[in-house]
């Protein structure tokens, strides 16, 4: 072998090494809060700023991450939308309940993932890459979901929207919100939600009211879903799930979704169109991983703030 072609090899081992150090000590920790704005309030709304958090899938000795989800509440939201995938180990919970606590009187709402349900397990990180994540309830250990939702229910005051819609008023403005459990587990029931939401608009029908702002809370943005909601008259759809693919290509993105959305949904704010109609979709990269998988490239973890304002401008 030439000195040529072994400076090359060592070069390229020296790379390597370099970025998995990176991604598994620099970037998974690099926690950032992006923002975006979205048009869907009545003329003359007041904004409504929403704290999107997802996939914090947290554990224990996790202490940079809990003390930088508590300094959010200094962003001052409005309303904290959790989609899911809240634990990432069977003692996650108290580290759940200091991480969260500055948000205890906020309105919030909440949506489980199946990591809520069900403690991580050793998997080959490289099957992620191959398709859609299986799961195997034999294998799992349960966790407490009672508790978790004990915690935000009673101690945070958040509306638990795992299939179920409720409204609330801030600002002035009124918000129609409907939810799913965890699509990527086949808990969602979309079948049940149409006859829910009418429900809830019979309480409602003063013309003299502005029209309420519709807003669809899911773990996974199966297109199923996406398009359920849309079809509902869905303004803004928040999701989690994708870790916005988790470790990206730069100049190409997500390789993956672990769901049926297309890989240019992984992350970020769109507009998702299905049939007429259309909403804006914000799919947050979450705040963690898997905690036998702990690596991010090119895809950093984030809390989104999103402020709601009039609409003025329409769809794009």
């Amino acid at each position: 072998m030439s000195a040529l072609v072994r400076g090359t090899a060592a070069a390229s081992l020296g790379i390597a090494a370099a970025v998995a150090v990176y991604a598994t000590v620099v970037e998974r920790r690099a926690f950032r809060v992006r923002r975006e704005t979205v048009p869907v309030l009545s003329p003359g709304a007041e904004p409504i700023r929403v704290l999107h958090l997802s996939d914090l899938h947290l554990a224990p000795w996790q202490r940079d991450k809990i003390e930088w989800v508590r300094g959010l509440a200094r962003l001052d939201p409005d309303l904290v939308v959790m989609t899911g995938d809240s634990l990432g180990h069977l003692e996650a919970l108290p580290a759940l309940r200091r991480a969260l606590e500055p948000f205890a009187g906020i309105p919030g709402v909440f949506v489980h993932g199946s990591n809520d349900y069900f403690a991580p397990s050793p998997k080959n990180p490289l099957r992620y890459l191959i398709g859609p994540s299986q799961h195997r309830p034999e294998e799992a250990t349960r966790l407490d979901v009672d508790a978790l939702e004990s915690f935000f229910l009673d101690r945070l005051g958040w509306l638990n929207l795992n299939n179920d819609v409720t409204q609330i008023f801030l600002k002035r403005s009124r918000l129609e919100l409907l939810g799913t459990n965890d699509a990527h587990r086949g808990w969602d029931r979309l079948d049940v939600l149409p006859a829910l939401v009418d429900a809830l608009r019979e309480l409602d029908e003063d013309p003299s009211d502005d029209p309420a702002v519709t807003i669809g809370v899911t773990h996974a943005p199966y297109q199923r879903v996406l398009d359920s909601f849309t079809t509902q008259g869905a303004d803004v759809i928040f999701a989690g799930h994708t870790h916005g693919g988790q470790v990206c290509v730069p100049g190409v993105g997500a390789l993956v979704t672990n769901c049926d959305l297309p890989r240019e949904y992984a992350r970020g704010l769109h507009v998702w169109h299905h049939a007429l109609s259309a909403a804006y979709l914000n799919v947050s990269a979450g705040l963690g991983t898997s905690i036998y998988a702990p690596v991010r490239f090119a895809c950093p973890p984030e809390a989104v703030l999103v402020t709601l304002v009039d609409d003025d401008i329409g769809y794009s």
